[in-house]
């Protein structure tokens, strides 16, 4: 009698201000993404990948400032731990999604653009490390989003209700 076992994919949902690196087979997840912003980094060498969940664009003063939830710590707390997992930025994908304008419209719009801050404020951090080249982006809109990275492929998937799941 022979039995047969199934490789399980582990899905670990990267709550707010969270981060997590894993190798593969995990499958990593941000779940209704408004406003916030999915990081993630993949080196598809080692098959090592990180996502963080930035929740807002800059911690500066504030008592967890040093919190990956915050886009100015976020993107250099990411590439550390990628890093210490084996990862090597300079052949990783780099990507994003998220960032939407959830309230407001008219004058409340103006004032609320959290999620145009987080993009500025990512991609900002990002350059602020020499990372320039960004492999795939959705952001902006008016839509939540749920983001996947495979880990044993590095796909990246982006759902949101009313369209089809991208793919970036």
């Amino acid at each position: 009698m022979t039995t047969e076992t199934a490789e399980t994919t582990d899905n670990v949902v990267v709550g707010l201000g969270q981060l997590y690196v894993r190798k593969s087979p995990s499958v990593l997840v941000c779940l209704g993404l408004g406003s916030c912003i999915a990081l993630s980094i993949y080196d598809p060498k080692t098959t090592v990948g990180g996502m963080v969940h930035i929740v807002l664009p800059d911690g500066s003063g504030r008592s967890d400032q040093n919190s990956p939830k915050y886009a100015n710590t976020a993107v250099s707390l990411l590439v550390k731990n990628v890093i210490s997992e084996g990862g090597m930025i300079s052949r990783s994908t780099i990507r994003i999604a998220g960032g939407s304008k959830m309230a407001g419209t008219g004058t409340l719009g103006t004032v609320f653009k959290i999620g145009e801050n987080n993009i500025d404020a990512t991609l900002a951090a990002l350059a602020a490390r020499d990372i320039t080249n960004i492999d795939g982006m959705d952001v902006g809109g008016s839509h939540g989003r749920t983001v996947r990275l495979w880990l044993d492929t590095g796909k990246m998937t982006v759902s949101a209700s009313g369209r089809e799941t991208l793919e970036i």
